[in-house]
């Protein structure tokens, strides 16, 4: 081997694995993509409608103008709160679908303390207070037996818990919603640019890319991060190695629930200001299939959170032509999709890959 060759091999080496990280990670989503596109074309074709008209007015009433895509990234602040809940639990091997009634539970503790807080308190104190409160509403929900279970039923409990308090104690009359809370409000895009105006997107949205990196340092950059995924992968391999497995998926748990909870602040502090109840509106369930197609990655959630919400808000923009149900339709089609194909697609990426190296 001579000495050109031999400083170009290493390099050759250790980009290989890159290249196939990237390749799994990249090709099978886009894979699933199209198949969910070709299903959406056979769907608006059968309401007797053209796919490029119909895919460009979902395009026009979302990307296409500052009101929509606001509602796009106001939907996606929740639904990225509640995928990175859903993806938190789902690394260290636990299936959390109280991400519902987390939300609610986190909004109604962020409103309480919005209206406890005196009128006037700064938004640099208030803010961490009510957030504080949103992200611990719901740590009981390390408590139980097995969490798909406790998560389900606790959906039931805290919501009805909420609903009993809303209408029969805090509700401004003929409503089913709290006073507007006193402090902790977070400023909307419209106040920073007018041309968002009347759209529900706010500086939450911020908070939650926050939160995205902090899921990500954690799980990629810290130890209690390793044990969590390792406890995830083989939790006997993990408590042969040392590391306590009970602990480990309390503390998920905990911190998905935190997660969720959070979320509330959304509605609560940049949208509405105040806790209404039924506000959480299937955010929650939808953050599970959120978490699976952003493959249960940070930054992968955050892009399919904003997907989710174009469809979302796109239904609306499409209304005329197909109903807007067929968004509903479609998203179960990516769902699926991204759950046929994309391990599909690995599995014939990597016999592609022996091939080349036989």
């Amino acid at each position: 081997m001579t000495a050109s060759s031999a400083a170009v091999a290493p390099k050759t080496i250790s980009s290989a694995p890159w290249r196939e990280r990237a390749e799994e990670a990249l090709i099978p989503p886009l894979v699933a993509l199209l198949v969910a596109l070709i299903c959406g074309d056979l769907l608006i074709l059968s309401y007797g409608q053209s796919p490029a008209t119909v895919y460009r007015l979902l395009l026009e009433g979302t990307w296409g103008n500052a009101y929509g895509f606001g509602q796009v990234l106001y939907k996606a602040t929740t639904l990225a709160f509640t995928g990175l809940a859903v993806s938190f639990g789902l690394r260290a091997g636990l299936f959390n679908i109280g991400a519902e009634s987390q939300l609610a539970a986190g909004g109604f503790a962020a409103a309480l303390t919005g209206l406890a807080l005196p009128i006037g308190t700064p938004l640099i104190l208030a803010l961490p207070v009510c957030m504080i409160a949103a992200g611990l509403a719901y740590l009981k929900t390390r408590f139980g037996a097995h969490e798909v279970i406790v998560t389900i039923m606790l959906n039931f409990i805290v919501l009805a818990l909420l609903n009993w308090f809303i209408a029969g104690h805090l509700h401004v009359p003929e409503t089913l919603h709290t006073p507007e809370i006193h402090a902790g409000v977070l400023p909307r895009l419209a106040d920073i640019d007018s041309r968002f105006h009347g759209s529900a997107a706010n500086l939450a949205l911020i908070v939650a890319a926050l939160v995205a990196v902090a899921v990500w340092f954690y799980l990629f950059r810290s130890r209690g991060g390793y044990d969590l995924r390792a406890v995830g992968l083989q939790p006997q391999a993990a408590e042969y190695g040392g590391i306590s497995v009970g602990r480990v998926w309390m503390r998920a748990l905990t911190f998905s629930g935190v997660i969720a909870g959070m979320g509330g602040i959304n509605y609560v502090l940049g949208y509405k200001h105040y806790y209404e109840d039924g506000f959480a509106s299937g955010a929650g369930f939808l953050g599970i299939a959120v978490a699976l197609v952003g493959r249960n990655h940070p930054f992968g959630v955050l892009i399919a959170a904003f997907f989710f919400a174009t469809l979302s808000q796109g239904g609306l923009a499409i209304h005329a032509f197909v109903p807007k149900q067929m968004m509903d339709v479609l998203q179960g089609v990516v769902i699926l999709a991204v759950a046929m194909a994309v391990p599909e697609v690995r599995r014939v990426l990597r016999s592609a890959r022996r091939r080349v190296d036989a």
